[in-house]
């Protein structure tokens, strides 16, 4: 294949790698069967990376760093706050819809690893990445709206991480973007109620 530069060869490797997750699971994700699914060899799996869990273990923030990048490019001013949310939703669902894989093996990752022991650690730094993220995105939110949250930013962040999980796996067997559509408002509804209400009163 062409030569690259050692970024775009993680990349590719990061994607080849959640491809094989999803399809066969975790324990089929061998440097063998990641390297063949990206069409390298495997000298040049080892340019990239030291070892297999080197690169399982980049895959939590390569996807949660693309997942916080397309909530935030959702926000814009000249909306209220449920209509922020709406739209990050939204915007949440395309990009499970437009690659499905990647979903489906975080999913596969977090159950492999309360499945393995020595792994469970990594289940626990998964969510956390999740949450962290989700805080961010929540705080800018009531932020760029003028809101304030009727709880802690982090409690508000947990809600929207366990609202996307239903989501994600909800679209994953079903497929069907307008039957997502009502879960969406509903969640946008649930969480907007979840700042404190605006003060509408007139100036004195």
């Amino acid at each position: 294949m062409p030569r690259m530069a050692v970024t775009e060869r993680r990349a590719a490797l990061i994607q080849a790698a959640l491809r094989v997750i999803a399809a066969d699971g975790v324990a089929a994700a061998t440097t063998r069967a990641i390297t063949a699914e990206a069409g390298m060899s495997l000298a040049s799996f080892h340019y990239a990376f030291r070892s297999r869990d080197e690169l399982i273990a980049e895959l939590i923030p390569y996807v949660v760093e693309h997942e916080s990048l397309a909530a935030e490019q959702t926000l814009a001013p000249g909306r209220d706050l449920r209509e922020t949310i709406k739209r990050g939703l939204e915007g949440f669902v395309e990009l499970v819809a437009a690659d499905p894989a990647r979903e489906q093996a975080m999913f596969e990752l977090s159950l492999y690893a309360l499945r393995t022991e020595e792994l469970r650690e990594a289940a626990k730094a998964q969510y956390a990445s999740y949450y962290k993220a989700a805080e961010g995105i929540v705080a800018a939110a009531a932020q760029l709206t003028g809101r304030t949250w009727s709880r802690p930013a982090s409690e508000i962040a947990r809600i929207v991480v366990t609202l996307t999980d239903g989501l994600t796996l909800g679209w994953l067997v079903h497929r069907d973007r307008a039957a997502t559509q009502p879960i969406i408002d509903f969640a946008a509804d649930a969480i907007a109620a979840l700042a404190d209400p605006l003060d509408t009163s007139e100036p004195a």
